[in-house]
């Protein structure tokens, strides 16, 4: 599903040049559970970022389902990430003004679907996640465990079939983080590709696949029959 043969990411702040990512080389069947760590400033954050179109690399190759993504224009990656790569972040990132229902049908406006399959569709991840009775709340009336079941389900109504997670428990007690990584397993077991972004060791092993980044470079690569 992901290839990235030699990927390198630099950044430039006036004379001095940073090396996010350097010649990075990363396979990611379809299925996958991947936990991404290592120590902060070790290119977690810009990892994920590429594999899910929000920028590009400075150099090397990313093939996503068999396409050449690296060169594509900001539009072009809008189009193809569409329906296809959702994203969990550690901040929830909802909308306060717009109720759970609405912040959910944000994700499936810009698709093909009709308001009617859209408020249905919403209806189904809502009460999959036990949410139908908050669907009329507003974030602020939520608790942090809650926000993020909601941020989960925006991110899973499109059916999309990548998951990106950055440090989805981070803002979380350590109860409501047990369910959102419980959540996340079953959203693998049924299919969807996951790569999530973790500096919890104990998070990390629920993954059947780690790879350790230091300096922008994979350190280590590990499936978990092999521990």
């Amino acid at each position: 599903m992901i290839e990235l043969t030699q990927v390198t990411k630099r950044y430039r702040t006036g004379q001095v040049e940073t090396t996010a990512l350097d010649r990075i080389d990363l396979q990611i069947e379809a299925g996958e559970y991947v936990a991404i760590t290592g120590p902060s400033g070790c290119g977690k954050s810009t990892l994920l970022g590429l594999l899910g179109l929000l920028d590009v690399p400075t150099s090397g190759s990313y093939r996503l389902q068999g396409e050449e993504v690296a060169a594509r224009s900001s539009r072009e990656l809008a189009a193809i990430r569409r329906g296809r790569i959702s994203f969990v972040f550690q901040s929830f990132n909802l909308v306060d003004e717009m109720t759970v229902h609405d912040n959910v049908q944000l994700a499936l406006r810009y698709g093909e679907l009709s308001g009617k399959a859209q408020r249905q569709r919403v209806a189904e991840v809502l009460e999959r996640l036990g949410l139908s009775h908050r669907a009329d709340h507003h974030p602020s009336q939520l608790s942090g465990g809650q926000q993020q079941r909601v941020a989960i389900a925006r991110a899973i109504a499109s059916r999309p079939a990548l998951l990106l997670a950055d440090e989805p428990t981070g803002n979380l007690d350590s109860a409501h983080g047990q369910e959102v990584m419980r959540l996340l397993r079953e959203l693998n077991d049924e299919g969807t590709t996951l790569v999530m972004v973790t500096h919890s060791a104990e998070h990390a092993a629920l993954a059947s696949r780690g790879v350790r980044l230091l300096d922008g470079r994979v350190l280590v690569d590990t499936y978990a029959d092999q521990l």
